[in-house]
């Protein structure tokens, strides 16, 4: 079993980390820098910053903050949303970023995989994508989560994963907020489908959800979460002890 990374997820709006359920009904949670800078105290191996309404509004992400994130962290720290072009993705890469996310700027531009791939390598694409059920059907959801695209969900992730994508993070719709578990049905799917090192999001209520993950899924490398971390009902110093006692390696 390979060594599994804890994340963190920021999703920020209007300069600030908020945190819903099933990407709704937003609630104010704290400064991004702040958090970023204990997250990294506390140990997490990486954290992942989505400005979460950029495509939406069709806008630039938050270089501001962005560039004050990169100064307080010592650790990978990728970055998404609002990137549909090689240029958002070179301009993001400058404000401090490690990787760069690329979710829905894939659908309005297919070859921007393998182009970020070919000129910064394929360790520093990140693709994202927004999934959930259509009628027992996985569906690729846009502008957060509000747009079912009708694609269907595993077929574009194979096609991601060979156009270059380094690293894949699966933010399953249906779970997400709702913190009673990972959506392991889809995550073991998606498995089945690609080689590439995979990001389980969406569900984290507990430590034993990610025991239950990592035991059940050893394919999946890495587990993403917010609310549970945000709000200190799972603090990554336990949960890594747990982890470790559970036999699941964990730096």
């Amino acid at each position: 079993m390979s060594i599994k990374r804890i994340i963190p997820c920021l999703d920020v709006k209007d300069g600030r980390v908020v945190k819903g359920v099933k990407f709704e009904g937003l609630s104010d949670v704290a400064s991004p820098v702040e958090l970023a800078k204990k997250y990294c105290e506390d140990g997490a191996d990486e954290l992942v910053f989505y400005d979460i309404t950029a495509s939406v509004e069709g806008r630039e992400l938050y270089a501001d903050v962005l560039k004050q994130v990169a100064k307080e962290v010592s650790i990978p720290f990728a970055v998404g949303g609002g990137i549909n072009t090689l240029d958002d993705f070179s301009r993001t890469l400058d404000y401090g970023a490690d990787k760069v996310s690329i979710n829905s700027g894939v659908i309005k531009n297919p070859e921007l995989i393998s182009e970020a791939a070919r000129k910064y390598g394929s360790n520093r694409v990140v693709f994202a994508v927004d999934v959930k059920s259509v009628d027992g059907v996985y569906h690729i959801f846009t502008k957060g989560g509000k747009e079912d695209t009708g694609i269907d969900a595993l077929d574009w992730i194979r096609r991601g994963a060979d156009n270059g994508a380094g690293e894949l993070v699966v933010n399953s719709i249906d779970t997400d907020g709702v913190k009673d578990g990972f959506d392991l049905a889809l995550l073991e799917k998606v498995c089945d489908t690609v080689t590439i090192p995979i990001v389980a999001s969406g569900g984290a209520g507990c430590i034993d959800d990610f025991i239950e993950l990592f035991k059940a899924l050893p394919k999946i490398d890495a587990g993403l979460a917010a609310s549970v971390f945000h709000f200190g009902e799972v603090k990554i110093p336990e949960l890594k002890r747990e982890l470790k006692k559970s036999w699941i390696e964990v730096n």
